[in-house]
């Protein structure tokens, strides 16, 4: 990944076809030494390529990518104490109930956004 996004800083600078050296060069000069082997497979891969057509088909890939939507585990764990507390004794919800209002409140400690 590192290589990767030295390439696409590189080619961002203007440099269409960065070398291995160049990106060498950009790793090195955070402090991230290359691994030569990687770096080999990358140009590899690369080599001849437009990145910009490469990016534009990767977003088009990553668009058929379900994300987001209602998550399954939550909805079962908010209604169990729910089902319980209906069934006999609805102290327990209450005063779990309770307990994450307080929570709730506070979760700023005491700070504000513009203290």
């Amino acid at each position: 990944m590192k290589h990767l996004a030295a390439f696409l800083l590189l080619g961002l600078g203007g440099n269409t076809s960065p070398s291995a050296s160049d990106i060498k060069e950009v790793l090195s000069s955070v402090g991230i030494e290359a691994e030569e082997e990687r770096l080999t497979s990358l140009l590899k891969e690369l080599e001849g390529k437009d990145i910009n057509e490469l990016i534009s088909q990767g977003t088009e890939k990553l668009a058929s990518v379900p994300s987001g939507g209602a998550s399954s585990g939550a909805a079962p764990t908010a209604s169990a104490p729910a089902a319980a507390g209906a069934g006999g004794d609805a102290a327990p919800a209450k005063a779990e109930e309770k307990e994450a209002e307080k929570e709730e409140s506070d979760e700023d400690m005491g700070f504000g956004l513009f203290d």
